[in-house]
């Protein structure tokens, strides 16, 4: 296994222009943990905004492994293609999610919805969030809130095929919207108003719907490839019974019409 680092690249990016929807998602919850804790108290406060992050974070990358290992089964049995098939459109339906030029993606978002009833309960006990460990546990359930965004970066963590490398993905994605939420809990009006604007969000779904359309194109070129190998594996045997069977003078016009 080798970490494909273009990939956590692409994964950051796609988590830092996903910022903008991250903070109508969770800037909310930032800006409770912050006032739970005095103004004065800025460490602590920054502390706890950090373990609820981490939890958020370790969710992610759980999440990942589980897709992971689905997404193995699926790799064994020469499914990689559908896989990124899957991933590219999922990433441009986020890209025109983001742009607000189309929502299919709450469509994702409501099928997350039934596991939702069961955590957002138990979230809401947590909560004043006075100290780090009731950060981190809020965070951890946080992560697994209804949100298309990250089911489609999931999609782009599955087409990695190994679980190892689906949990890194996610964790990458994860660490793209670290700046935007950890500055949510500190300067969450200003942050929120720069990144309403359209034509900086227009430009992040544009690059996001650029990187599906490179994942399409890559699972176009895998299920080329991959056509091309099976002749080729097929081709071997019968050629070297052939080369047993026949004189060396068939032998070479046989590979000469092979090779046309």
């Amino acid at each position: 296994m080798s970490i494909d680092w273009s990939v956590m690249v692409t994964a950051f990016l796609l988590g830092l222009f996903s910022s903008a929807h991250c903070i109508g998602m969770c800037g909310g919850i930032m800006g409770a943990l912050s006032m739970a804790v005095p103004a004065q108290e800025s460490r602590r406060r920054f502390i706890i905004l950090c373990s609820y992050n981490i939890g958020r974070l370790l969710s992610y990358v759980l999440m990942g492994v589980l897709v992971g290992v689905f997404a193995q089964q699926i790799t064994a049995s020469g499914g990689a293609a559908w896989l990124r098939w899957l991933a590219g459109l999922l990433l441009i339906a986020m890209g025109l999610y983001l742009a607000n030029w189309w929502h299919g993606l709450t469509y994702l978002e409501s099928a997350g919805r039934y596991l939702w009833a069961y955590l957002q309960p138990i979230g809401k006990r947590l909560m004043p969030v006075n100290h780090p460990g009731k950060g981190l546990l809020l965070g951890a359930l946080w992560g697994w809130l209804p949100c298309g965004l990250v089911y489609s970066a999931l999609a782009y963590s599955m087409a990695q095929g190994h679980w190892a490398l689906s949990g890194f993905t996610m964790l990458a994605f994860g660490a793209g919207t670290l700046p935007s939420l950890l500055l949510a809990g500190l300067a969450a009006q200003q942050l929120n108003r720069l990144l309403q604007l359209r034509h900086l969000r227009w430009a992040m779904a544009i690059m996001i719907i650029f990187f599906g359309l490179w994942t399409l194109w890559g699972s176009g070129g895998h299920g080329h490839h991959h056509n091309h190998q099976e002749p080729a594996a097929t081709d071997s045997p019968s050629h070297e019974h052939h080369q047993q069977s026949s004189s060396a003078a068939e032998n070479t016009d046989a590979h000469e019409h092979h090779h046309h």
